[in-house]
Order: C-alpha cells, then structure tokens, then sequence
C-alpha cells in the first residue's frame, strides 16, 4: 500500500510539472478538448512573462524594464516613495552635493490595480488543429496582450507618460543630446539611468545618425522599441530601483462577445486579461525627454 502511495504521489508530480511547463496556449487547448467554446482558463501567473520569440534581434516589452512584484506570492499593501524638496522646506545638511538628501520620504497604499485586456478573432475551423490553435494564442493572443500591457504602462491611467511627478527635460544643455543630458540628471540624484524608452522612429533615426545610441547601449543602458512613446519623447530614468510594476500573478484567457467595433467583421473571439500597475518610488530620478 505504502508503495503504491508513493507511485500516485509521484504520477500527480509530474502531472503537475507538465502543467507548469505547458504553455499559456497549450493549456487553454486543453481545456478547449472538455469544454468548447465555453472553456475560459484561470492561470496562476502572468502570462505576458510567458512571451519567447525566435527572432535573432528581440523587442523587448515595458514590463522587461521593471522590478515586477507578485502579489499573489509577496503579499504587500504598501509601497515607499520619494518626493522632491517643497518650497520653505528647512536647509538639509549635504543637499548640494547630494540632492536627493533633501527628498520627503512617504509611504502609500497599492493603489488598484488596472485590468490589461487584449483580443483575437480565430480563424475559421483553427480550433482543430490543436497545435496550430496553441500557437495562434501563444504568438499572437500573448503578443497582443503585451501590446496591450504597453498601453497599461506607459500611456494608460496611471502609465509613466502621465505621470505629472516625472521630470521634463528639453534643452541638452552641455550635452549633444537630451538622452545624455537626462543619464547625468539621474546620476546627480545619486541613481543610475539604466532603461531608456522610445519610438522605434527616433530609434532607428538616431541609429542612423552616429554612435549615440550604441554608446547608450554599450555603457549599460536597456532600450524598449514602442510605438507606444510619441514620436519626438522618450522616458530615461533608474527603472530597475525607481520603479515597480505591482503584478496579481495571474491571467484569465476565455472565449467572449467582443465589444462592438472590436473586429472588422464577426467570428469567434478569444480574450485574455492580466491585472497590473506601476508606481515610481524615485520620480526624481525619472525624465521625459524631448529629442
């Protein structure tokens, strides 16, 4: 009996680890095998982090950029920030040299976090083919719900691009470039600018002017291509110590009714949802750039 036990035991293991290491598309086919069209599939992580790419130059999304907390498995219900020196504030010992000595310290709430929803229409009869079907979810249901988490970051309630806190930052100054000239702001506030967000117009116009960016690039600096940044802006700033994205650690992809105006004409539709929100500890040491 003891042995037997021990053989069940061991049989559910690796049921388990298959099911960990089964992709977002593969599980939802799965279940699609039970359920049809009514299968809706709950994951117990984020499946944008699921995202791989066979491309020789990657993309990388927003979220890459960011220290992600799972508040599924950290469970936390407040989070530090900084704020800079308010007029009439006392003098601060060091503050000239060390700006940032002169910062308020706060602590708040996790505000709540946002739902990031992406759809597809599947193709006519793609269900069948259950290999085809996972991988129209894993490389293009995913692909678009990271799009979508781009909105959710940068241009969304709450994104980077409006928040009022960060810096704005237009003239070079010494610098040839407001890149640079941001990189060193954030290096006076006793932080380092290591992530660097911008369109691929400007990044592609920049490649093809000089050295800049691959000098950024070469001196440690990460770089997100988005459509999502205006063309003419970028986001410079400490996002691996400045930053959080605060994560539920989970998803949902499930057959819906899409809203009107979703699709240019009707078909079946899949959904997937994540929930999410990034705060900035440090707004100080993050700048809107004009280029």
């Amino acid at each position: 009996m003891q042995r037997t036990d021990t053989v069940k035991r061991t049989i559910a293991e690796v049921v388990a680890e298959r099911r960990t290491q089964m992709s977002p598309g593969g599980m939802f086919v799965e279940a699609f095998g039970r359920d049809g069209f009514d299968t809706a599939v709950d994951y117990d992580v984020t499946i944008t982090d699921s995202l791989t790419s066979s491309r020789r130059k990657p993309r990388y999304p927003s979220r890459n950029m960011l220290k992600v907390v799972d508040l599924s498995r950290e469970p936390q219900e407040f989070y530090w920030h900084e704020s800079p020196p308010r007029p009439g504030d006392p003098t601060v010992d060091g503050a000239d040299l060390r700006r940032e000595a002169a910062n308020h310290f706060h602590r708040s709430p996790i505000p709540e976090l946002l739902t990031t929803r992406a759809w597809v229409q599947v193709p006519d009869e793609l269900w069948h083919d259950p290999v085809g079907f996972a991988q129209f979810i894993d490389y293009r249901l995913v692909v678009r719900l990271a799009t979508a988490e781009n909105h959710t970051i940068l241009r969304g309630e709450g994104g980077l691009l409006n928040m009022p806190q960060l810096g704005r930052l237009t003239d070079p100054a010494p610098f040839a470039s407001t890149i640079l000239a941001a990189c060193n702001e954030v290096e006076q506030m006793g932080s380092t600018a290591d992530g660097l967000i911008i369109n691929p117009a400007d990044y592609y116009r920049l490649l093809g002017e000089g050295h800049l960016l691959r000098d950024v690039e070469d001196n440690g600096v990460f770089i997100v291509r988005t459509r999502l940044v205006d063309p003419g802006t970028a986001i410079v700033g400490d996002f691996g110590h400045g930053a959080v994205l605060f994560d539920a650690g989970r998803s949902t992809i499930r057959f819906a009714e899409p809203p009107p105006g979703t699709f240019a004409e009707p078909g079946r539709a899949l959904c997937a949802e994540i929930w999410e929100r990034v705060v900035v500890n440090l707004p100080t040491c993050f700048f809107v750039v004009t280029l």
